[in-house]
């Protein structure tokens, strides 16, 4: 027995149906192909590289005679270096930034939209150009030389619109009423947002964080500009030392001729990808505590 006319799909609606399963098509084989490519280069690092972590890798020094005895820990402890330096200068600069954008300024004049327009612009800028100026205003004006506290302070000015950007999410994030029962008690502004806009948006602000870190320690190219070098065979014992970063020590060894040079290459990208993944698993797991208690 027949459906009754009015029960089947019209011919637009099947038209529709058909777009709609073609569109899907098309997007399902974009992801796979995407996701095929990502595990065929880690595959492909795996293999190369597996062999060559250990122990003694992380703590050895870079060698261009030796390859087979050379190790990643000026390189690594310079990544960590800069890293932590960044944090230090950023967050400071970039929390105040956000707090003053987001809090005090209840009137969005011209100069608070030029700002914050500037501020979105910038997080989007290549970051040789970061490089350009930290060159130019680190290295040439200020005469800080090539050194740690220069790399620092130009991946700080990289990393700072993400930071400034994220903390503004988070901030916005917090219920209006969380300020206006604290300002309902009797409390300044400043008392406000420090009591109870602050650890509110915490989680989000040191997701931002991470994610801002995690950056960092994997960029090369302003680094290159202002002055790391690819090979340092001594740990950096002041903010004016020389020092190379993880992925510049990559980028020397895949230029190198001979095959353990690149098999080498190939650990450090692993030891390089456990960090990323380590900070970025810290990041999730915040923001996924967090929303437990929302």
């Amino acid at each position: 027995m027949s459906s009754p006319a009015f029960l089947s799909p019209s011919a637009s609606t099947i038209k529709r149906r058909r777009k709609n399963f073609i569109f899907q098509s098309i997007c399902t084989l974009a992801a796979l192909l995407a996701v095929s490519i990502l595990f065929i280069l880690v595959g492909k690092v795996v293999m190369d590289g597996m062999g060559r972590v250990s122990p003694k890798f992380i703590t050895s020094m870079p060698s261009q005679m030796f390859p087979g005895k050379a190790g990643i820990l000026s390189p690594l402890l310079g990544s960590i270096f800069v890293m932590l330096l960044t944090v230090l200068f950023v967050v400071p600069v970039g929390v105040a930034a956000a707090i003053y954008l987001e809090e005090f300024t209840a009137q969005k004049t011209r100069l608070v939209r030029f700002i914050q327009v500037n501020i979105s612009n910038l997080a989007g800028v290549p970051s040789i150009v970061f490089g350009m100026l930290g060159l130019t205003v680190f290295v040439v004006i200020m005469g800080l030389g090539k050194s740690v506290l220069t790399g620092a302070l130009t991946m700080s000015i990289l990393v700072l619109p993400m930071v400034i950007l994220v903390t503004q999410e988070a901030l916005k994030a917090v219920p209006k009423h969380y300020r206006e029962a604290s300002l309902a008690l009797g409390t300044t502004q400043w008392q406000t947002i420090r009591r109870a806009v602050l650890p509110s948006a915490l989680p989000g602000i040191l997701t931002g964080i991470i994610l801002a870190a995690s950056r960092a320690i994997g960029e090369t190219a302003p680094l290159i500009v202002v002055g790391a070098v690819g090979l340092v065979t001594f740990l950096p014992d002041s903010l004016d030392d020389r020092y190379t970063v993880l992925p510049l020590q990559i980028l020397d060894w895949i230029g190198q001729p001979r095959a353990e040079f690149r098999t080498a290459a190939a650990a450090a990208i692993l030891v390089l990808m456990a960090l990323l993944i380590i900070l970025n698993s810290a990041a999730i797991i915040i923001r996924a505590r967090a929303q437990k208690k929302v």
